[in-house]
């Protein structure tokens, strides 16, 4: 399957490892296998990292055309807890969509398909309109960003590997 612009684009799921495995009108799945540098000070999957995979099924499912649709809000339960080495995905489906809004159920299940989280997302079509390809390349070839995230990255990884 060949990912879309808005996919394309999304560098935070990318750096997350994050796999589309279904992209439908309404409808999405995506996995993501949780890492070590995922895990929370009580060694289990940060919630936010939890969320975060949903959130991206959830505007995979509700950007069904040329307009923007982004989250108007969403509620999270979390219902088991996971840790390093699992596989989670996030299967987002429409349930209404009206006028400018819609509602997405998201299930979060882990390798076993035992259910992780579930979340109620709420969504708002905008006038906005994707970025061109033009606005991509423009953006690539203008001045670098000052903050370099790589070096604090490497040397957080090397005081973990060394703490533990």
């Amino acid at each position: 399957m060949s990912l879309r612009p808005m996919m394309q684009r999304d560098q935070a799921s990318a750096m997350l490892g994050m796999v589309v495995e279904h992209d439908a009108p309404g409808e999405s799945r995506v996995s993501m296998t949780v890492r070590d540098d995922m895990l929370n000070g009580f060694a289990i999957t940060h919630g936010g990292l939890v969320f975060t995979l949903a959130d991206t099924a959830f505007a995979i499912a509700c950007n069904e055309d040329e307009r923007v649709t982004v989250a108007g809000g969403a509620d999270i339960s979390f219902l088991k807890s996971t840790t390093a080495g699992q596989t989670l995905t996030a299967t987002a489906v429409r349930r209404a969509r009206s006028g400018r809004t819609g509602l997405y159920d998201i299930r979060v299940t882990d390798e076993t398909g035992d259910l992780v989280a579930e979340v109620r997302g709420r969504s708002i079509t905008t006038d906005r309109r994707p970025p061109t390809p033009e606005a991509d390349s423009a953006e690539a070839s203008g001045p670098p960003s000052a903050y370099d995230p790589e070096p604090e990255r490497r040397a957080a990884l090397s005081t973990t590997e060394v703490s533990r």
